[in-house]
């Protein structure tokens, strides 16, 4: 059967049938764009999602140190009265809660300030701990610091 021989296709119309060199060439050329498209976006995604694991751990890490200040001594029946939080650290350094192929284990440092809020009642402290967590993330190559802050309001019962 001749191509000339199908129904509908007839004359000139039955070389005019198949793909030109340029049809195929902006067909691969757009199918290169959309391939390259989405392989960016895999790793883009693949970056974010390491990103937030590194961010939770880090507030996680933060979030510990705050715990510890709850549980710092607030003696108020001592004279004469002292009731500060004497236990704290002001600096302290961690890995944070990633997971761990070797040595690449992931350091982060706690910075927290301690600050008197001053009352009208004689006598009671109250206190405000901002704790700020400093971790390092790797994009591309180079490595960035990124920053989670936590504050809380502490007073002796």
């Amino acid at each position: 059967m001749c191509v000339m021989d199908l129904p509908g296709i007839r004359g000139p119309k039955a070389r005019a049938a198949a793909f030109t060199l340029a049809e195929v060439v902006m067909c691969v050329f757009i199918m290169m764009i959309l391939f390259a498209a989405i392989f960016t976006a895999y790793i883009q995604t693949s970056y974010r999602a390491e990103w937030s694991g590194y961010s939770l751990a880090a507030q996680a890490l933060a979030i510990q140190q705050l715990e510890q200040a709850k549980s710092a001594v607030w003696d108020v029946q001592q004279t004469p009265v002292k009731n500060e939080m004497t236990n704290l650290p002001l600096v302290t350094y961690a890995t944070l809660d990633l997971p761990v192929s070797g040595s690449n284990y992931v350091y982060a440092t706690n910075y927290s300030t301690l600050t008197l809020i001053p009352t009208a009642v004689a006598g009671v402290s109250n206190y405000m701990l901002k704790v700020d967590t400093v971790w390092p993330f790797r994009w591309k190559s180079q490595t960035v610091y990124f920053t989670n802050t936590i504050a809380d309001y502490f007073a002796p019962e």
